[in-house]
């Protein structure tokens, strides 16, 4: 129960890795507003969590508008009192060779990826510097340490979230704030379902580890970056990618 009683908001939390995080925190003891573009998986995940007594809600959010998620950091806020942990979790690809790379494919993987990072954060900042503490974990990706044929989008997106998160720890740190970054490697999440098996196969021949990452794996970082345990622990990028990178 190492997060009990702690306010979590978790972007892209109905889906894939942002969803086993929404169920590792709630496990851990936090509260979890979950944020996220869909709804229907949104309604589901919290109708699912409540059956087993989890306070847990959820917010209809587009990440890549400000107003969005100012109003539903306020929100928030009525409801549960405070924000004590931002897990910026929530992004999306448009995978094309540089060539065939649309400048539309190039926008909107920075608006959701990047800038919404940026929105999120300057949404939570203020009730966190307020109440002087708070966790904030940003989503980047071995792709934004060492680059990927066909993703120009998006590995410029998480090498963004790594300057961001490096700048934020010094901004935030006299708040009693710490904001640290995530880099997974290749994790079976339903972005991988429409990647060929011979293509994954060449991905799990590249880990030293023989597999892909579990998303209930990247749960358990986020979930100790976002205790009191890691609270010494800030402007660092963690790698779990299996030893991709090696």
């Amino acid at each position: 129960m190492r997060l009990k009683d702690k306010i979590a908001v978790i972007t892209g939390g109905a889906r894939g890795i942002g969803l086993a995080a929404t169920r590792k925190f709630l496990e851990e003891g936090a509260v979890v507003a979950i944020w996220d573009i869909d709804p229907e998986k949104g309604a589901a995940a919290v109708h699912d969590f409540e059956q087993d007594g989890c306070r847990v809600g959820f917010w209809k959010v587009d990440v890549a508008d400000q107003e969005s998620a100012e109003q539903a950091a306020r929100s928030v806020v009525e409801r549960f009192g405070r924000i004590d942990i931002l897990l910026n979790n929530a992004g999306i690809t448009r995978d094309a060779a540089f060539k065939n790379m649309t400048g539309q494919d190039w926008q909107r993987v920075i608006d959701v990826n990047l800038s919404g990072v940026f929105h999120c954060t300057k949404a939570v900042y203020p009730f966190m510097a307020e109440q002087g503490y708070g966790r904030i974990i940003n989503a980047s990706s071995v792709v934004g340490l060492h680059g990927n044929f066909g993703q120009t989008n998006y590995a410029a997106t998480k090498a963004g979230v790594i300057g961001m998160t490096k700048v934020w720890a010094r901004e935030f740190g006299r708040k009693g704030i710490t904001v640290n970054a995530v880099a997974p490697g290749f994790i079976q999440t339903e972005m991988m379902d429409t990647i060929p098996e011979k293509v994954l196969d060449g991905f799990r021949q590249k880990t030293p580890l023989g597999r892909l990452g579990r998303p209930a794996e990247v749960a358990a970082l986020y979930s100790f970056l976002a205790s009191d345990e890691a609270a010494f622990i800030t402007g660092t990028t963690v790698s779990i990618d299996g030893g991709v990178a090696i």
